[in-house]
């Protein structure tokens, strides 16, 4: 097969392939059926957002938030903060972003120091806070859980610009009670938009998957 032939045919499957995403079905609770391979090509043409949990934390810390800021701090003996594994993860995640090719327009992280320092690590693109995924723990300072939770599922039901991705890193009970899904730490959801607060599941992404699948689909 000669280089024409074998670019049309990587042109014809990607058509399909993109066919199988937009008529793939969605169960009731949120879960995706496509593969994990079609869910990277997805992600590849863009349209999606990626919520990230934070990277794995030293659970021997404990937040301790007295008044309006203190999540911010990035001193153990106040906040819990990403472990040394933690850390890892975030870098191997954002190594597998950029070896996959997966378009991403903008980082948004909640203020949490752990949540900063995750996207940060990521190194993806530029980090831009928003209290729109603030921890529900912190919610009071910003209207209560409601107002969160509604912030959080009209972002997530925003398309982003053309061709790209929107990557945010929150906290688990924001993921839990604002979506189907309840993530474990550096695990990615990604959410099909769909606009008016509504948005379905397309799939999720352990940290170890994404290295695995960096590793087979880069090149």
């Amino acid at each position: 097969m000669n280089k024409f032939d074998t670019d049309t045919s990587r042109r014809i499957g990607t058509v399909l392939l993109l066919l199988i995403v937009m008529c793939s079905p969605v169960a009731a609770d949120g879960k995706s059926e496509l593969t994990n391979e079609a869910l990277v090509e997805a992600l590849r043409v863009g349209g999606y957002n990626i919520y990230f949990r934070h990277a794995q934390t030293d659970w021997s810390q404990v937040d301790q938030v007295d008044q309006a800021g203190d999540w911010t701090s990035c001193d153990p003996s106040r906040m819990r903060q990403l472990s040394d594994e933690g850390r890892h993860t975030s870098k191997v995640i954002g190594d597998a972003i950029r070896l996959l090719g997966i378009p991403v327009s903008r980082v948004l992280a909640s203020p949490y120091c752990r949540t900063v320092e995750t996207a940060s690590l990521m190194n993806i693109g530029k980090v831009e806070t928003t209290t729109d995924i603030m921890n529900l723990r912190s919610s009071d300072y910003f209207g209560g859980r409601d107002v969160i939770l509604q912030s959080a599922r009209s972002r997530l039901a925003k398309a982003p610009p053309a061709g790209t991705n929107i990557v945010f890193v929150g906290h688990g009970n924001v993921a839990r009670e604002a979506t189907p899904v309840y993530p474990n730490e550096g695990e990615g959801v990604v959410f099909r938009p769909l606009g008016d607060s509504s948005f379905t599941v397309l799939g999720r992404l352990t940290s170890e998957l994404w290295s695995s699948l960096a590793a087979k689909l880069a090149n």
